[in-house]
């Protein structure tokens, strides 16, 4: 055979090898599901559902590889709809043969790998746990000779990316395990072997509400050797980290029917004071190159003894440092004289025998020297503390002897002198007999500036410690151009820190100038290397909320506020904050030349933040306040060319904007009661009011009386209704009412009661014609002018015509009546004398015919004139 038809061949037989690696999965692929949702629903008594389960021959060649993708598991009852286990991708790894093997034969599963996965013990208050969702066999003879669809052989397994959550409803223990990666290789196939390990996770860990750890980076590499028939897992060569602090670890755990036996020792591999400066989180630390350390500390502990439902091992941690000091390469001071003498001990085995000594807690920067101590007892009954703070700190030197993190250094003299006791139970209960405080603590010379570069000045803060309160004496400070000054009293701060309960406290505030800006922030993301940094980085802004924590009142008086582009003047009253609102009471200011009061509420309680206000304004300035305020401007825009001052009561309510508190116009509602004293009109630049001249001429509204006048307005859903009111020029009446909305629409009526002499040159010559008893008898004309459009776009409307036509049928209507009163004299005084013929009576009626005629005639000639119409000359006619 040449060597040409070998390689043909090799290469025909090369390619059908792998064609077959690719089609085997699709042969399989039915079978591995089945044995897979056979092998659960024959030994767990829960929901389990995952999305698919496939085949690979290529992923761990030469053997198979078989991959679950979103494994879930979830509880039945008493944990109803609880996740136990959540696996983003579970993959098993076995032998190409294993794929082979007959319905009834098992699998034998080599190796596990698995990521992004979850898993939620869960105990309840009575004990019972989550995780015990094996099925129960209840038959009292088991055949042993049964095959089951899987079996473990696992010689290596490996977790990526797991959070591990444990919560005991009874004990009140919260564990939170993230970020864990974990990974071992052992022959499972033995009995006895030494399983080599490699883990990673941040640990948190939260008891009765106190947290005692967040976020604690761990490492450990260990050998563990593990009987599997003992159930005992013995450790031997390994290395761990808490943070940055090594340890080492001796002695075994074993697994027990009454629980797990622990016979354990631990210790620091040395005693250099670097392994303290390790503790420290990374977050808040640099690196521990190049630092300088003299002294000791040291760990050092063990744990021996039963963990059961009623036990706990008896332990003994020793955390010990004397005489140390270090120093950073590149800071100026060292910390010095550091003593460290801390315990924690349980000698019974009883959990709430357990209890923390830091006896002593000392170090000195420069010349300032800082003690701290205290104790911890009956840890889950009733926690009983005792503690002591006594020293001074000055804080610019502590980012010149650690490195801290910060964008400004600090400055100030922090000095302490403050002992405490008091237990749980008094702090729940508010028994402040049973709470013993003491002491002072004090700020000065403190300076603090943000990445923005706003600073916080406090030139004293004096703090005094009592059995029930805590007495701020003294607070001063200055930021930006404001300065404030605050005192009072904080009740229940151990409630608040201990079990977030409301933070009750009266406090009174004064300033000479609050510049509201001063206190707030912008919002904007840190700024970032690349757009994509800064997208990623950039955060919605959230809503604002008062704190549901907080229950107390600040008293407040100020000389002047500055509000955006408003200052206010003598500035006193009261808010209360409790149950998420803010309520207002006694709120006095002066500004637009008057004085205005505020009494009402803020609410962010709900999802949409509310507000319910009632206003008085007294004495201010009408196109100040209709023209800087915004809101007022909606509600009357018109009135920011009235010159005079206003008194009013204003109430309304409404929504807020969840992020800037602002109000939302168009939910506003509520009623305006005004009254205008002195004022004048200013209509030169007023559109609406030019418009209403061009159309009524006789009427000079820079002459319009408004003094006293007193309207009455309600809004609702952007809109403004204005009550029908009088206001008089000269002697004519004029009824204004009508609506606008706040998108600047209006539809108003007006209303004028107007004198004939007023209709124009023609009226007045008419008039003058009249004796005054009969021009006295003219009544006035209505005339009604509607004004539609918009307060930038008037529309002005008049029924001009119908009002001379109602003034022609007067004369007429006038002229008739005198010359009928007049022919019946006449005709009664010649009857009387009985010298008047038929043909007389004939010529009265003639001549009164023509009167009337005449009236007419006048009557045309007045409607011509109103409306500019050329007058035609008539000859003079007599009666």
């Amino acid at each position: 055979m040449n060597v040409k038809k070998i390689l043909k061949i090799a290469g025909i037989v090369i390619v059908l090898l792998i064609a077959t690696l690719f089609a085997i999965p699709y042969f399989f692929k039915d079978q591995i599901k089945a044995k897979i949702s056979e092998a659960i629903n024959e030994s767990v008594d829960a929901k389990v559902s995952f999305v698919d389960a496939d085949l690979s021959l290529f992923k761990n060649f030469p053997n198979a590889n078989v991959s679950i993708e979103k494994l879930v598991i979830i509880n039945k009852a008493p944990f109803e709809g609880d996740t136990l286990i959540s696996l983003g991708e579970l993959n098993l790894k076995m032998s190409i043969k294993e794929l082979f093997k007959g319905k009834d034969e098992p699998l034998s599963i080599q190796g596990i790998d698995t990521k992004n996965g979850l898993v939620n013990i869960i105990f309840d208050k009575n004990g019972v746990g989550n995780f015990d969702i094996a099925i129960k066999n209840n038959s009292k003879k088991e055949d042993k000779t049964d095959s089951k669809p899987l079996s473990l052989k696992i010689k290596g397994y490996k977790i990526e990316n797991f959070t591990f959550r444990y919560f005991d409803q009874g004990s009140k223990i919260k564990m939170v395990i993230d970020s864990l990666n974990h990974e071992g290789k052992g022959d499972f196939t033995a009995s006895q072997l030494d399983l080599t390990t490699k883990s990673t996770a941040k640990v948190s860990l939260d008891m009765d509400k106190i947290n005692y750890m967040k976020n604690v980076s761990l490492t450990l590499d260990a050998v563990l050797g593990i009987d599997l028939d003992k159930s005992k897992y013995t450790f031997k060569e390994n290395k761990a980290l808490i943070n940055q602090l090594p340890l080492e670890f001796d002695g075994f755990i074993q697994m027990l029917k009454e629980g797990q036996q622990y016979d354990l020792k631990f210790k620091t591999p040395t005693s250099s004071f670097t392994n303290f400066l390790g503790l420290i989180p990374s977050a808040y630390a640099s690196g521990l190159d190049g630092v300088k350390t003299t002294g000791d500390f040291t760990v050092a502990g063990f744990a021996k003894g039963l963990l059961s439902d009623t036990t706990v091992p008896k332990f003994n941690v020793a955390i010990a440092s004397n005489n140390a000091s270090f120093k950073y390469p590149n800071l100026p001071k060292s910390v010095q004289n550091i003593v460290i003498d801390t315990k924690i001990i349980n000698e019974t085995g009883i959990l709430n025998d357990t209890y923390v000594n830091l006896d002593k807690l000392s170090f000195k920067i420069d010349q300032d020297v800082f003690n701290a101590k205290a104790n911890i007892k009956n840890i889950t009954v009733n926690p009983i503390v005792d503690a002591a703070l006594k020293g001074t700190i000055n804080l610019a030197n502590l980012s010149k002897a650690y490195p801290i993190k910060m964008d400004k250094p600090l400055a100030g003299i922090l000095k302490a002198d403050v002992t405490t006791n008091f237990d749980m139970a008094s702090v729940e209960k508010s028994q402040y007999q049973n709470i013993k405080n003491a002491g002072t603590m004090s700020l000065s010379g403190f300076k603090y500036t943000d990445e923005n570069n706003k600073s916080m000045n406090i030139s004293t803060a004096l703090v005094q410690f009592n059995p029930s309160t805590i007495n701020l004496k003294q607070f001063d400070a200055t930021t930006g151009k404001s300065d404030i000054s605050i005192n009072g009293v904080l009740e229940n701060f151990y409630g608040f820190m201990f079990k977030k309960q409301e933070l009750r406290g009266n406090f009174n505030m004064s300033s000479n100038q609050l510049v509201v800006d001063d206190f707030m922030t912008t919002g904007e993301p840190a700024p970032a290397k690349t757009e994509t940094e800064t997208k990623a980085k950039a955060k919605p802004a959230e809503a604002m909320k008062i704190p549901a924590f907080l229950n107390c009142s600040l008293t407040a008086k100020a000389n002047t506020v500055v509000y955006d582009n408003l200052k206010l003047k003598d500035v006193s009253g009261k808010i209360i904050v409790k149950d998420e609102k803010a309520t207002l009471e006694n709120f006095k200011t002066s500004i637009f030349g008057g004085t205005i009061g505020v009494n009402g509420t803020v609410s962010t309680k709900a999802k949409v933040p509310t507000f319910d206000m009632n206003l008085g304004f007294n004495q201010v300035d009408i196109a100040q306040t209709f023209t800087q305020l915004d809101m007022m401007k909606k509600i009357a825009p018109i009135a920011g060319i009235i010159n005079g001052k206003l008194n009013s009561t204003i109430k309304l309510n409404g929504n807020l904007d969840a992020k800037e508190l602002t109000p939302d116009l168009n939910s506003i509602s509520g009623d305006l009661l005004g009254q205008l004293l002195s004022t004048t009109i200013n209509s030169k630049n007023s559109t609406v009011l030019n418009a209403l001249t061009s159309n009524i001429k006789f009427i000079d509204m820079n002459k319009v009386n408004l003094n006293d006048i007193k309207a009455a307005l309600t809004f609702d859903n952007g809109k403004v209704n204005v009550k029908p009111f009088d206001i008089k020029y000269q002697d004519i009446k004029i009824t204004v009412g009508g609506t606008h909305g706040f998108d600047q629409t209006m539809n108003y009526n007006i209303k004028l009661d107007v004198p004939a002499k007023y209709l124009g040159s023609e009226a007045n010559a008419f008039i003058a014609k009249m004796s005054p008893a009969d021009a006295a008898k003219l009544q006035n004309i209505p005339i009604n002018a509607l004004l539609t459009g918009n307060f930038s776009n008037p529309k002005v409307s008049t029924d001009m015509k119908s009002a001379v036509t109602s003034l022609t049928t007067q004369l007429v209507n006038q002229q008739k009546d005198k010359l009928t009163k007049q022919g019946t004299n006449a005709l009664t005084d010649l009857i009387n004398k009985n010298t008047k013929s038929k043909d007389t009576t004939k010529a009265g009626a003639a001549n009164k015919e023509k009167t009337t005629q005449e009236v007419t005639n006048k009557a045309s000639d007045l409607l011509n004139g109103l409306f500019k119409k050329k007058k035609k000359e008539e000859p003079a006619t007599t009666p």
